[in-house]
């Protein structure tokens, strides 16, 4: 006796709910796993950053004291602090900033508002590939040609050396920023009849002054923190050395890598100190950038 029609279609309907309900489920148990992976590789990432700052914390809090912010070092680890290493990262730091934040922005306008796409294109090559040079490689080229032909390890030096690391930073940070204004921004000042120049400096910069201005902090975070371009070009110093650029001057990260490797207990504790004052300042310029972002969405 054959099937109906009917019969057909009513036996083939629990069929496709059943497998509708299987693919349903499969589909969640793989959401589920999926999830389960995201957030574990999450934890993966967190967890060193959270071991290194306990561990500094713990550390460093013991030595950060108001000796090792006002005083000196002494000789021979019987006292004194990290003056001369505070003093000496706030001025290379800033010469640096003075020096790689025009030529960035700058650099970053021209690509992403005048440039032709070949020539974006190689500078955005280069940019690349300068972060991307390992740091004690910029130590030698500083060291070879401002410290050699003057026969002095100098301040001037080191500080070129960290605006080389921030400009290519600064560059793309910028570039990336300023392609996130809306076209039609520009478009208005062009009907006006606004030159390009003034478009750019007048609305596209003032837009996205926020994300350039991250890009900065970012820069001047990474340059504080260098150790080997400062090794070959500044040096190091135990005086306590304010504008004169063409002498030897410590800075926190020289001052730190010299106290970890001496045997003397009370030198590494003021390198442990130091590094607790290196964090502190990267993390407060960091989040000095979040909360001015936060800021301005807010406003």
């Amino acid at each position: 006796m054959s099937a109906t029609p009917g019969t057909l279609a009513g036996s083939r309907a629990p069929f496709a709910e059943r497998l509708a309900a299987v693919r349903g489920s499969r589909r969640r148990t793989m959401d589920r796993v999926m999830r389960t992976v995201a957030l574990a590789a999450a934890v993966v990432c967190v967890i060193p950053l959270a071991a290194i700052l306990l561990f500094v914390v713990i550390k460093g809090a013991a030595a950060l004291n108001l000796d090792l912010l006002t005083k000196p070092p002494k000789a021979l680890g019987t006292g004194g602090g990290a003056l001369n290493a505070i003093l000496g990262s706030l001025q290379m730091v800033a010469l640096a900033a003075l020096v790689a934040v025009p030529v960035g922005v700058l650099g970053g306008i021209y690509v992403s508002e005048f440039a032709s796409r070949r020539s974006a294109r190689a500078v955005r090559f280069g940019a690349d590939v300068l972060a991307g040079v390992p740091s004690i490689l910029i130590g030698i080229v500083a060291y070879t040609l401002l410290v050699l032909p003057f026969k002095q390890f100098n301040a001037a030096a080191g500080s070129v050396a960290l605006a080389l690391i921030m400009v290519p930073v600064i560059v793309r940070t910028t570039e990336e920023m300023l392609r996130l204004v809306p076209r039609e921004l520009r478009e208005a000042g062009y009907a006006l009849g606004v030159p390009t120049w003034r478009v750019v400096l007048s609305v596209v910069l003032p837009a996205g002054r926020t994300g350039v201005l991250t890009g900065v902090m970012l820069a001047v975070a990474r340059a504080a923190g260098e150790t080997a371009p400062l090794l070959f070009t500044a040096l190091g110093s135990r005086l306590v050395n304010v504008g004169e650029f063409g002498q030897p001057m410590d800075a926190l990260p020289l001052f730190i890598y010299n106290g970890a490797r001496q045997p003397i207990t009370a030198l590494n504790e003021q390198a442990w100190g130091a590094a607790l004052l290196l964090l502190l300042f990267v993390l407060g310029v960091n989040v000095a950038v979040r909360a001015r972002s936060w800021g301005r969405r807010a406003g």
